[in-house]
C-alpha cells in the first residue's frame, strides 16, 4: 500500500507502474485487470493505492520477496512533478494451498501448483471432463463454467482476464462484472462467482486446475443504532466448502486482530444460519468520518473493512477488502442558552462539530461579525474541546449596544433579546453552511443610577442613556431637571444619543455644605431620579466632595451667610488680627488666622442693612479691620462688604426678627474697600469686577418665629427704600 497527501497536491494524484519493459499508467480499467486498487479517503485528505503481490508489474523472487516500481505524478502550482517509488515486502504467513482476495474493483484466486486434484472431483462432472479431453491442446486453455467453450489464454486476456504461473503458484484474476460471471444469492446474501478451469492436454491425460473465485456484493447496511453492517454466506460455493467452522480475523490499518481484540477496537463478528455479519461502531478505530453541506451539515463514515477467513486445516484463506460508507447522515447542530440573568449576561453554546467544521462569522441583530473577533469588541466568542469535537460559545452582555432592548408594559420588564446566525463552513472545500437562534431574556425595570466625580470648582455626573430611561425623569430637589432649570441655576448640561452629563459649579442651587472651616469644608448634592407617572424618588445618587476655595461667601436658604476672607495685605500677619467685627461691633470672627477670617451669622443680625428693589432683595454687612486694636486710626480703618443678593419671587420670609425662608440660595459678594471715605462706614460699597458670585444654601438650626409678610413685601418693594 501507498498513499498520498492530498493536502500537498492539486486535485488527485496519478499512478504508474514500473518494470524492465516501461512505464504503464493505472487507470480504471488497467487497475482492475492487473491488480491494482486506487482508493480516495476524502477524510483523511489522501489518496491509497493497493497493489496484489501478483500484480502485472510486481517483481516476485521465489513467492517470497516481491518489489513494487511506481511513479506518482501530481500537480504543484501549476507545474506536474513526478515522483518515482519502490516498495519490497514479504508475507508475513506462508501462503495456503488456495488464497481467495476479493478487492474493492477485482477477485484474485491462486493456487499451489503442485497440488493434485482428487479423483472424486473429477468424477463428480464427467461431461466437462469429456469436453476437456475433446477440446485441449498441448497449449493452456480456459474454459468458464458458464460457457464450457474453451478458450486460448491470449483470448482471456483480451476479455480482461489475468493469468499468471510463479514458480509455486498459478494465479487467476478478474474485474468484477464480467460476461462469464454468475451473480447469484447464497444465505440470502448476493454473491459473484466466476469458476475458471484451466487445461491442457498431454497425449492421453488431462490436467485440469480449477480456479473459483466467489465475492460477497452485499454493500452493507446502517441505521440509527451507531453501526454499520456487512454480511457473506461463510461459504460462498461449494468448491470452497471448507470454510465451514472457520477462523476469522479482522483486519484494521494493515494488522490482522483476533475476535475479542477487534471488539475493543468497536468490530463485533457473528456468525448465524452460515452468515458471517460483521457490525461496525461509527466511531471504531481504523475509520473515518466526514461532513458534507447539502441543504445543511450532513456526515459520512467510511470504513476499510479487512476480513481474514482461514479454514480449520489451513488449507484455503479468503481475504475481503471492502470499503464501506454510509449515506449521507443529517448531523444535528444544536444551541444550548446558558444565560446567566444574575449576570446580564448571554451565554448561547453552539456544537459540538467535529474537525473539518469551523465557525467563520457570526451575525448578531443584523451585524455581521468575522472571527477572530477584534480586541476592541463589546462581546466574546471562545472555543471548547471536547471528545475529538468542538463547540463554541457566545457571551453577550444585556446593555451591549448589539443587544435589542424593549419595555413591555404587560409584564412590566425589559426584553433583551439576540438574533444570532452562524456562518460555518466544512474543511477543506469550505462549503459554507447557517444556523440561526433566538435568545430572549427578562430583566427587573431598574431605575438609572448616575456617576459622579469632583473638581475644584464643582460635582459633575454622568448617566449612560438606555432604551427605557423615558419611565423616569430627573431632578434637583423638587425641580425636574430642564434644560431652563439648568440655565436658570448655571448649571452646565449636555444630552446626546449616549450619556446625559451635568456639571454643577459651587455654590449653585442644590448644594449642602458641612464642616464648615477655613481649611474648607464638605459640599455635597444629590442627584434624584423619579417615577414620570408618580413622582416618587426611585432612586438617587449622592456625591460629597471636600473644597478648599480660599476666598468664599455662602448664602443659605434659611437666612444665613458664612463667608471667608483674605485679610487687606496692610494688617499685621502676627497672631490672630485684633479687632476684626462686623457693623455689630459684638460680631466677631468664628475663626481667623493670620492671613483670612470667617464669619457665619443670620443675615437679620450684627447690623446687617436689606434693600428692596423690584425683583431682589439685598442684605449687606461689612468687616471692620483693626479699629479697636490702635494699629490705626478710625479715618483709617479698612473694611470689607458683604452682601447676599435673593430674587423677591422666591422669598417665602422676610423679617427683621422673624424667620428668613427662600426658595434658592442667595448670590453673594465680597467686596474689598481699602480706602473708604471718612464717616461712611455704613455706605454699601459698590461690588468689583473680580468679587466673586458665589451661591449655596447652608442649613443651620434655630428657634424660629413665623410670621405672614405677603402684603407688607408687596408695600415696600414699591418704595424701594432701606429698612
Amino acid at each position: 500500500m501507498a498513499a498520498v497527501d492530498l493536502s500537498l497536491t492539486e486535485g488527485p494524484p496519478r499512478f504508474e507502474a514500473l518494470d524492465g519493459t516501461g512505464v504503464f499508467p493505472i487507470t480504471e480499467q488497467y487497475a482492475a485487470q492487473c491488480g491494482y486498487t486506487i482508493n480516495t479517503e476524502l477524510s483523511l485528505h489522501r489518496v491509497e493505492l493497493r497493489a496484489s503481490y501478483f500484480s502485472c508489474h510486481t517483481r516476485n523472487k521465489d513467492d517470497e520477496v516481491f518489489t513494487f516500481y511506481f511513479n506518482v505524478i501530481v500537480m504543484h502550482e501549476g507545474i506536474e512533478m513526478t515522483h518515482t517509488f519502490n516498495r519490497t515486502c514479504s508475507p508475513a504467513l506462508p501462503w495456503a494451498s488456495r488464497e481467495v482476495v476479493c478487492e474493492e474493483n477485482y477477485m484474485e484466486v491462486s493456487v499451489r501448483s503442485d497440488v493434485v486434484c482428487p479423483t472424486r472431483s473429477l468424477m463428480g462432472d464427467l461431461d466437462s471432463v469429456k469436453m476437456a479431453y475433446a477440446s485441449a491442446t498441448s497449449d493452456w486453455q480456459v474454459m468458464f463454467q458458464r460457457e464450457l467453450k474453451p478458450m486460448n489464454l491470449t483470448q482471456a486476456h483480451d476479455r480482461q482476464y489475468a493469468f499468471d504461473l510463479t514458480d509455486g503458484r498459478l494465479v487467476f484474476r478478474t474485474p468484477y462484472g464480467q460476461p462469464d460471471s454468475i451473480s447469484t444469492t447464497v444465505n440470502g446474501v448476493p454473491v459473484e462467482v466466476v469458476h475458471a478451469t484451466l487445461l491442457s492436454r498431454q497425449s492421453w491425460v488431462v490436467l485440469m486446475v480449477d480456479l473459483v473465485a466467489a465475492c460477497s456484493m452485499y454493500e452493507g447496511s446502517y441505521d440509527d443504532t451507531g453501526y454499520i453492517v456487512w454480511e457473506a454466506p461463510e461459504v460462498p460455493h461449494p468448491l470452497l466448502n471448507d470454510l465451514h467452522g472457520t477462523q476469522i480475523r479482522i483486519g484494521i490499518k494493515g494488522e490482522l486482530f483476533k475476535l475479542q481484540d477487534a471488539e475493543q477496537m468497536g468490530y463485533f463478528v457473528e456468525k448465524a444460519n452460515n452468515t458471517v455479519q460483521v457490525s461496525i461502531a461509527y466511531d471504531a478505530e481504523g475509520g473515518s468520518r466526514k461532513s458534507y453541506v447539502a441543504g445543511g451539515l450532513h456526515e459520512y463514515y467510511t470504513f476499510h473493512l479487512h476480513l481474514e477467513q482461514t479454514s480449520e486445516d489451513a488449507d484455503t484463506e479468503l481475504h475481503v477488502h471492502r470499503t464501506l460508507t454510509t449515506a449521507l447522515l443529517p448531523y444535528h447542530v444544536f444551541t444550548r442558552n446558558n444565560t446567566v440573568l444574575e449576570e446580564k449576561l448571554f451565554k448561547v453554546h453552539l456544537g459540538d462539530f467535529p474537525e473539518d467544521v469551523q465557525l467563520v462569522s457570526v451575525q448578531l441583530n443584523g451585524r455581521q461579525f468575522k472571527l477572530p473577533l477584534a480586541n476592541t469588541s463589546s462581546f466574546s466568542v471562545s472555543m471548547t474541546e471536547h471528545n475529538n469535537t468542538h463547540g463554541y460559545t457566545l457571551q453577550v452582555a444585556f446593555d451591549d449596544p448589539v443587544v435589542n432592548q424593549q419595555f413591555s408594559k404587560e409584564d412590566s420588564a425589559i426584553h433583551h433579546s439576540l438574533d444570532i446566525n452562524y456562518t460555518l463552513v466544512v474543511l477543506p472545500e469550505n462549503d459554507s453552511f447557517h444556523h440561526f437562534t433566538s435568545v430572549l431574556a427578562l430583566t427587573d425595570v431598574s431605575p438609572p443610577v448616575f456617576t459622579g466625580a469632583c473638581s475644584e470648582s464643582g460635582v459633575s455626573f454622568k448617566l449612560k442613556h438606555r432604551p427605557f430611561d423615558f419611565l423616569w425623569y430627573v431632578s434637583v430637589g423638587d425641580e425636574a431637571l430642564t434644560s431652563e432649570l439648568a440655565s436658570q441655576y448655571s448649571y452646565t448640561m449636555s444630552n446626546d444619543s449616549s450619556s446625559l452629563q451635568i456639571s454643577v459649579p459651587l455654590f449653585t442651587q442644590g448644594y449642602e455644605y458641612k464642616n464648615v472651616t477655613l481649611d474648607g469644608f464638605f459640599g455635597t448634592f444629590e442627584i434624584l431620579v423619579r417615577n414620570v407617572e408618580t413622582a416618587e424618588v426611585a432612586s438617587s445618587t449622592v456625591k460629597t466632595c471636600h473644597f478648599t476655595p480660599k476666598e468664599f461667601i455662602m448664602c443659605s436658604t434659611d437666612g444665613w451667610m458664612t463667608a471667608a476672607a483674605d485679610l487687606p495685605f496692610n494688617i499685621p500677619r502676627v497672631g490672630t488680627p485684633p479687632g476684626h467685627h462686623l457693623v455689630d461691633r459684638f460680631c466677631t470672627p468664628k475663626e481667623a488666622n493670620n492671613t483670612r477670617t470667617l464669619f457665619s451669622f443670620p443675615l437679620n443680625s450684627c447690623g446687617s442693612t436689606v434693600k428692596l428693589r423690584k425683583e431682589y432683595v439685598t442684605y449687606e454687612n461689612k468687616v471692620f479691620y483693626g479699629q479697636e486694636s490702635g494699629l490705626m486710626k478710625p479715618a483709617a480703618s479698612l473694611r470689607m462688604t458683604l452682601q447676599c443678593t435673593y430674587p423677591l419671587e422666591g422669598l417665602k420670609r422676610l423679617f427683621s426678627t422673624y424667620k428668613f425662608q427662600s426658595d434658592v440660595v442667595g448670590v453673594g459678594h465680597i467686596v474689598h474697600s481699602d480706602n473708604p471715605a471718612a464717616g461712611s462706614e455704613h455706605s454699601v460699597a459698590k461690588p468689583t469686577a473680580a468679587a466673586p458670585l458665589i451661591t449655596r444654601p447652608v442649613k443651620y438650626s434655630y428657634a424660629p418665629q413665623y410670621i405672614k409678610m405677603s402684603n407688607y413685601l408687596q408695600s415696600i418693594s414699591k418704595k424701594g427704600k432701606w429698612l
